[in-house]
């Protein structure tokens, strides 16, 4: 009989750790998911449309990647399925190669998700999640407030009736619609503005009652009337008509050379995005019912979501923040939410099946852009333009490059916050102290910043170093060790506070070790005070301990004096008035006493 080890079983069948189903949890579940689907209909054939899919691609990728990311993903509340931002990804990087809403455009779809759930499948079972964690919360904000602005032009031409080519870059979209507005349509105008409207005053004053289906509601019943008073031909407001009501159908991804090779770079960007939308959302979640998070599972429930849908005709699914949110602010207990929301929303889409026919488009591009200006978060982008000088130009280059080229905006952005991140740890801070004279013969003497006024040694510095020594670090580092001495060459003594220094590399141990010879050659040296282990550790692999050995890092700075005192010159102490160490007190450094010096007696009373 084959054993299989319990914690290979719960990685490979995660959903084993669910928490515990009582008939109370799979009834708290079954609202919340029977909420979810009603909400989830409206939105995923307005994420269709936004993607450049027909309108069902919606409701497929809202059913069976949330299945699958329900039962490998990690978080007991996310919802996985169509989203904003991913669609507008899928959008962008297809659009350019194939006509909206084609066959073509649909292979190519589902190529991409094949290939994002490829890649963020790998990036999991290699252990990659803390990837994400160098995604900055800046750049972020900057591509989502650029999505927001790229979903809002993307549904220009429909609210107001103009034509507008599918894939118009951003700010020809804009000079085409202000050139074009003589020719505008009024009446599907008034079905998009009459929308827009009914969905802000639902959110407001009918909290309770989903906002999108209140809109798409009021809108669908201005057109209908329009159109039956006047004549659509001469109002001119189309309908979504009928769409397909079965289960997902089998498909089969492009897996051409050409195909593959056109999507590779867009699957990279968009895996990228997706994984960094999704480990947010479930974190953000998990803040509020405590629960842990595993970022490599996330990444396999969401690669997994994928690659299975790409086989269902499910163009690439995320994280879904509206979703999410609202299954468990709805009581859900356990992913089985999820589940029964995919469920449902196969009934409630075949029951509704002839009233979704009936809804304008014109309501559908005023309903995204209810979804466009819910995206973005004014307070924080107020806050990083005026307060965050790097993180506003972090911020710009992600957005702007985000307007321009949407596969490469967000790799912008990122190198750009990285840069950022980079020149920061390579000026680590370095201050000089000195023993407060305040605490002067009490039993722990605490330092203090050296000022001007503040009296120090001669021939000792004491270096406080506040950051990782690494190789872009290492200019800084010797620029400050080496003006010690540069400034006054008697300061041939250096105690390097080394308390904050997590880390050192090969550079970092290579550059120590030359200052201890330095040091050691113009007849001082160089003390590492309170480094923790892994900097011994980095030191002795780099061969760096001729000069620097262990009797030289020591724990604390009393020891580190102690054993630097007697090496020091006693001729300039002896016409030293600073006195700032306690064996300055009474004797110099060759244990001779300082009576014989006529300062003494004025300096202990300092």
């Amino acid at each position: 009989m084959i054993k299989i080890d319990s914690s290979l079983l719960l990685k490979l069948l995660p959903f084993l750790k669910w928490p515990r189903l009582t008939n109370q949890s799979v009834k708290l579940d079954a609202s919340a998911g029977l909420t979810g689907a009603i909400i989830v209909l409206p939105q995923s054939i307005a994420f269709a449309t936004i993607a450049g899919m027909p309108p069902q691609y919606g409701l497929y990728a809202a059913m069976v990647p949330a299945v699958i990311g329900a039962l490998w993903g990690s978080s007991w509340h996310m919802v996985t399925g169509p989203t904003t931002a991913i669609s507008i990804a899928v959008f962008a990087s297809i659009s350019g190669l194939a006509t909206p809403g084609s066959q073509e455009f649909v292979d190519l779809a589902l190529t991409l998700t094949l290939l994002v759930g490829l890649i963020q499948l790998i990036m999991g079972a290699a252990g990659l999640g803390a990837l994400v964690n160098f995604i900055s919360h800046t750049v972020i904000v900057g591509f989502t407030t650029a999505a927001a602005c790229l979903i809002a032009a993307s549904q220009i031409g429909t609210f107001l009736g103009i034509d507008i080519p599918r894939g118009t870059a951003f700010h020809n979209v804009l000079i085409h619609a202000v050139t074009h507005l003589s020719s505008l349509n009024i009446w599907v105008v008034l079905v998009g503005v009459v929308t827009l409207v009914s969905g802000l005053l639902s959110k407001r004053y009918l909290p309770k009652f989903p906002s999108m289906i209140a809109a798409l509601l009021v809108g669908g019943v201005v057109a209908a009337i329009l159109n039956l008073t006047l004549g659509a031909q001469r109002t001119g407001i189309a309908t979504v008509g009928i769409i397909q009501t079965t289960l997902p159908p089998l498909s089969i991804p492009d897996f051409s050379l050409n195909a593959i090779s056109a999507m590779l770079l867009p699957a990279i960007i968009v895996s990228t995005l997706a994984l960094t939308e999704a480990v947010a959302i479930a974190r953000s979640i998990a803040n509020l019912s405590g629960q842990r998070i595993d970022n490599n599972q996330e990444f396999i429930g969401q690669g997994l979501s994928n690659l299975v849908g790409s086989f269902f005709s499910c163009y690439t699914a995320s994280g879904s923040f509206n979703r999410s949110g609202l299954n468990y602010t709805s009581g859900a207990a356990s992913p089985l939410s999820a589940i029964f929301s995919a469920l449902f929303l196969v009934a409630i889409a075949m029951f509704a099946a002839p009233l979704v026919a009936f809804i304008p488009i014109p309501a559908i591009a005023g309903l995204l852009f209810i979804v466009a200006a819910s995206l973005i978060n004014y307070h924080q982008v107020a806050h990083i333009l005026v307060r965050q000088p790097q993180e506003r130009i972090v911020f710009l280059m992600t957005f702007v490059g985000t307007l321009v080229d949407f596969e490469r905006g967000l790799l912008l952005g990122i190198l750009t916050s990285l840069f950022f991140y980079l020149f920061r740890t390579s000026q680590p801070p370095i201050t000089e102290k000195a023993p407060n004279k305040e605490t002067l013969g009490q039993p722990i003497r605490s330092l203090v910043t050296v000022t001007p006024l503040t009296p120090v040694c001669p021939q000792v510095a004491m270096l406080e170093l506040q950051g990782s020594i690494y190789f872009g670090a290492v200019g800084h580092v010797r620029h400050h060790l080496s003006a010690v001495d540069a400034t006054d060459p008697r300061r041939k003594w250096v105690l390097l506070l080394a308390r904050g220094v997590n880390f050192i590399d090969f550079a970092g141990a290579e550059l120590l070790g030359d200052e201890a010879k330095r040091r050691h050659d113009l007849g001082g040296g160089l003390y590492l005070v309170g480094a923790p282990p892994q900097v011994h550790q980095s030191i002795e692999r780099a061969e760096q301990t001729q000069y620097i050995g262990t009797k030289r890092i020591l724990t604390h700075k009393s020891d580190a004096l102690a054993a630097v005192y007697p090496k020091l010159d006693s001729n300039i102490c002896r016409h030293c008035t600073q006195r700032v160490f306690e064996e300055c007190q009474m004797h110099l450094p060759n244990g001779e006493l300082r009576s014989s010096d006529p300062s003494a007696s004025a300096a202990i009373s300092t």
